[in-house]
């Protein structure tokens, strides 16, 4: 692949992937850069050669700076989370934790997290964006699942997958800790 294939890869997919996290359609980002429909369908597949008047008026659509639609260089394919780099972001009452251990990004990203709930504590979360999913996995105790107004008990050892995009909760009304495995796809 030759370097001005690469950067039109490198294009074709970033467009793609940032019109997707801002849930834009080809019209609508062709609007908003003023560029017309077509060179846009071209430039997501990879075809043409963009000049850089057209690639400056997109990335500011896309609130992005050139560079961003430019770099060959993809995400690498692994990225450490090691110990030190986790991040409690919510702490309960009683000593409760939740903790992202990884993440990735731009958008559409997936995150994961691990939770320990002690007795009586509970977790409320707002709605995420639109098309939001969620996976649970209890690993010990016994959690209740609150989504859109309706509540589940997940015993230990139990998965689950819902919707993030409305109202939910995580809650322990046992007498013992809670401890579970989080995973969110944030598009």
């Amino acid at each position: 692949m030759g370097g001005q294939e690469a950067i039109g890869e490198a294009v074709a997919r970033t467009v793609r992937a940032l019109r997707a996290g801002h849930g834009w359609s080809l019209d609508e980002l062709a609007g908003r850069a003023g560029v017309s429909k077509g060179v846009l369908v071209g430039l997501e597949q990879g075809r043409g050669n963009p000049n850089l008047g057209t690639l400056t008026r997109i990335s500011d659509a896309l609130g992005v700076p050139l560079t961003r639609l430019v770099q060959v260089e993809k995400e690498p394919p692994v990225r450490m989370f090691p110990p030190e780099r986790h991040v409690v972001l919510w702490e309960g009452e009683s000593g409760g934790t939740g903790t992202l251990l990884a993440g990735s990004d731009p958008r559409p990203s997936l995150e994961l997290w691990l939770w320990v709930l002690h007795p009586g504590e509970l977790r409320r979360s707002e709605p995420h964006v639109p098309g939001t999913k969620e996976i649970v996995y209890v690993q010990e105790g016994t959690l209740t699942l609150g989504v859109d107004g309706r509540t589940d008990v997940l015993a230990e050892g139990t998965a689950a997958v819902f919707v993030g995009d409305r109202p939910h909760s995580y809650g322990n009304d046992t007498g013992g800790e809670v401890r579970f495995v989080l995973a969110v796809l944030d598009l």
